[in-house]
């Protein structure tokens, strides 16, 4: 059993770079310039409004300019908006764009379950609605959704921690490791559909280790209402990592690994770590952690040898996928879906591009970050984009 979830985790790992930013491509039965209707279609133009949650993440600034700049290339008028973490306010923006007549909606939601009533009203009104990265949920007004695979993140964050510590190599075979390894578990936030499914991705690969006694969970803290993060918070997770080696690692006993799902997550962590005691690097200590979403803050912690691991998913293809997406509602079409059975809202089920991703670590940054023109070396030994 475990040999296969092995050979799995091999599979999920590898990943050719093969789209540049908003270059069109994608699957969606209009992409930009691929057919005479489609292309007539977005050289009329039109209003699309584009809701992101925040600016304190410069992973929600990447996506919305990336979305901005294909939408706009491919001829059409944008109105972004971004809401500061705050679901009144995101609520009032999209109200806004509705009122201002846009002709489709890309929403990046706050808070999934806080949006019914705008999707009411933009159905009222014949506006599509693509729900971009994070699931809107609780409304039948979701007409698509364009991701990335959220429970192979996952796999791939537990698959680069087992790697870390030595139980599994590169390349998903066994390695030498037998532990026991002292591990603590980090979720992200609860009101974020994705959460939810990085954490059963992680917990469907980690729990054979733990349940043979390879990684231990000595703070008991399994679950995942006991392991989020509201927002996503670095302060959040610092205080809560301090509150677990206080109450679980006075004994002098030491942390070997921790679970992170976000790179701002991760960073909080380490801190929390450094202030204890822990690193400052590997090799003086700090534990494997592992992230998601290659900020480039975290992937200079990775080039110096801080922080373990980070998910790399290219915002400039996820946009791509949302402008081909707009682009074929727009002309009348039915955008091509990839998964028409995983996502679930709860009131339907959302048909669903996903897109895959790659695991980062120090020895394949040059590769996948640079090569791919994602940051430059410069940007890479700064810290700073």
């Amino acid at each position: 059993m475990r040999n296969s979830k092995i050979a799995v985790l091999a599979t999920g790992m590898t990943l050719t770079m093969a789209l540049a930013a908003c270059s069109g491509g994608g699957a969606g039965s209009g992409g930009n310039g691929s057919d005479g209707e489609t292309g007539a279609a977005a050289a009329e133009g039109g209003l699309i409004g584009v809701s992101m949650p925040t600016e304190t993440s410069e992973r929600w600034i990447a996506d919305g300019a990336a979305v901005e700049k294909g939408l706009t290339d491919a001829g059409y008028e944008v109105s972004l908006q971004f809401a500061g973490d705050d679901i009144p306010t995101q609520s009032q923006q999209i109200d806004q764009m509705i009122t201002q007549g846009v002709d489709l909606l890309v929403i990046a939601a706050i808070d999934g379950t806080a949006l019914s009533g705008q999707l009411d009203a933009a159905a009222a009104a014949g506006i599509p609605v693509i729900s971009y990265d994070r699931l809107i949920r609780d409304s039948e007004n979701v007409d698509f959704y364009v991701t990335f695979d959220n429970e192979e993140v996952g796999v791939q964050q537990a698959t680069s921690l087992l790697v870390g510590l030595g139980i599994l190599n590169e390349d998903g075979s066994e390695g030498d490791a037998t532990g026991p390894f002292n591990v603590e578990l980090f979720a992200g936030s609860l009101d974020d559909n994705n959460a939810h499914f990085f954490w059963k991705g992680a917990m469907d690969t980690l729990q054979p280790y733990i349940d043979e006694g390879t990684l231990v969970v000595k703070s008991g803290q399994t679950d995942i209402e006991q392991a989020a993060t509201l927002r996503w918070s670095q302060e959040t997770a610092q205080k809560r990592m301090e509150d677990l080696l206080t109450a679980a690692y006075s004994d002098g006993s030491k942390v070997d690994g921790v679970l992170s799902p976000f790179d701002g997550i991760s960073r909080g962590v380490i801190t929390a770590l450094q202030n204890a005691g822990y690193g400052p690097g590997i090799d003086a200590g700090m534990p494997i952690i592992s992230g998601q979403d290659a900020e480039i803050a975290s992937v200079k912690l990775i080039a110096d040898g801080v922080q373990y691991s980070t998910i790399f998913k290219d915002t400039r293809k996820l946009a791509d996928q949302a402008v081909v997406t707009a682009e074929a509602y727009l002309a009348g079409e039915e955008p091509e879906a990839n998964d028409t059975e995983t996502y679930d809202n709860g009131v339907k089920v959302v048909p669903s591009y996903l897109l895959e991703s790659d695991i980062v670590y120090a020895d394949n940054i040059q590769p996948l970050l640079v090569d791919s023109g994602y940051y430059t070396t410069e940007q890479v030994e700064s810290g700073q984009s």
